[in-house]
């Protein structure tokens, strides 16, 4: 029951930053991503004040034996860039760039009812299937 209660505060924490920072908002990422055009370097703030609460999150982490919440913690061992790794960073990217919402701030705003998001949505479901069903 903590862990269940834990891990719902955390996710509404995510969804709560997400909205703050306007991730939820198509826009405001197609804005990010238009480089040569009218730039909105806003998200570049968000993404390294992330990247700094995670560095120092992952430092304490190291000094622990375990996860409060699980028997040990798994950290990716595999560097390997194959082409795997970089189609789907590829299909990632453009996905992002042609939607405006990435996996997580597209629940969030699905769950909003921000329209777009609810179109995102089936999408997002139909693409996990066809990469279960076609490469697992």
């Amino acid at each position: 029951m903590k862990r269940s209660l834990l891990v719902l505060a955390s996710g509404f924490l995510f969804a709560i930053g997400l909205g703050v920072s306007e991730m939820t908002r198509p826009e405001k990422v197609i804005g990010f991503l238009d480089v040569f055009g009218h730039w909105d370097p806003s998200l570049a703030f968000v993404m390294g004040g992330a990247v700094a609460v995670y560095a120092v999150a992952y430092r304490f982490s190291q000094r622990w034996d375990a996860p409060k919440f699980a028997p040990r913690f798994r950290v990716p061992n595999n560097r390997t860039i194959d082409r795997r790794l970089l189609g789907g960073a590829a299909l990632f990217g453009a996905g992002w760039g042609l939607a405006g919402f990435c996996p997580g701030p597209g629940i969030v705003a699905a769950a909003a009812g921000v329209a777009p998001a609810l179109y995102f949505l089936p999408s997002l479901l139909v693409g996990m299937l066809l990469h279960r069903w076609l490469l697992e």
